[in-house]
């Protein structure tokens, strides 16, 4: 069967999208992990999935898999291009929409300005909602790291890291660091990002705090490695920031793809993220 799909990109961080509205197919997992080959298949850190909607009030059901096959449950620059790919797909001619994920529903607006506002919704802090396991709710964690490399003794190297929590629809760790451009994002990412003490694997950010209304990040994605761009991370990190009273209420991240803009204004409020959208090409596969 031939299906037709589309390349989009937010600052980098870059996504297949399929339209399962007017197409019905279902795609494995391995087929999945086929396509993310970027030698290979097309090449992508997610592949987006636009479906119908269970939930009346909401506009599509926005599905994510990671390039290894895994279902995320959330992805902040995915949800802007879905944003655009349902416009240009004519699945809709509204400029606000209500997408539901697997962890609730968001809202994705369409600026005159050409870029995409996304209410990511409140972040989760407690562990149990992130998830994350300790005993009580702290803004910081020590967590202690064991390198796969042994040493002589026959035991393996330990080091201990400090880390925020963050849940944004999906599980997120923050390190604060003094150099984002020597960080070692990834030597301590996949220690991190398959820490016991976090049951569904973690998203791990290296921020460093440039003002009050700006910090750099690198984010070391679940399932992906090092991205170029990570929505639902600037938001994580700016939540960070903010909870150990560095940031002020507006931020701009910058990540290797580009710029994004997140206002979170503390407690229970929602976050919002801001930035660009892009379609790179369409084609048809083979399924």
């Amino acid at each position: 069967m031939l299906l037709r799909f589309t390349k989009m990109h937010g600052l980098g961080n870059d996504f297949v999208l399929l339209d399962l509205i007017s197409q019905n197919i279902h795609i494995r997992e391995d087929q999945i992990r086929e396509l993310a080959d970027r030698r290979t298949g097309i090449g992508f850190d997610q592949l987006l999935l636009a479906e119908p909607p269970q939930d009346p009030d909401a506009d599509f059901r926005y599905s994510i898999f990671n390039a290894d096959g895994a279902p995320a449950e959330q992805c902040g620059n995915g949800a802007r291009c879905f944003m655009r790919f349902v416009r240009d797909r004519g699945l809709t001619t509204k400029t606000r929409i209500v997408l539901e994920t697997s962890t609730g529903k968001i809202e994705s607006k369409l600026e005159k300005d050409g870029s995409i506002t996304v209410n990511m919704g409140p972040p989760a802090l407690s562990p149990e909602q992130i998830p994350f396991l300790a005993d009580c709710s702290s803004v910081q964690y020590d967590l202690k790291l064991c390198s796969p490399l042994p040493v002589p003794n026959g035991c393996h190297s330990t080091e201990e890291v400090r880390v925020t929590a963050v849940g944004i629809g999906n599980p997120h760790a923050v390190l604060n660091v003094d150099n984002v451009d020597e960080a070692p994002v990834n030597q301590l990412g996949p220690l991190i990002e398959n820490h016991k003490r976090f049951p569904q694997r973690v998203n791990v950010g290296f921020m460093q705090v440039t003002s009050r209304n700006e910090i750099k990040l690198r984010v070391f994605e679940r399932g992906v490695g090092e991205t170029r761009s990570c929505g639902s991370g600037a938001c994580a990190a700016v939540v960070a920031g903010r909870l150990q009273g560095l940031l002020d209420d507006q931020v701009s991240v910058a990540l290797p793809g580009g710029t994004l803009k997140i206002t979170w204004s503390g407690d229970n409020s929602d976050i919002l993220l801001s930035g660009p959208a892009c379609r790179v090409y369409e084609g048809r596969l083979q399924i």
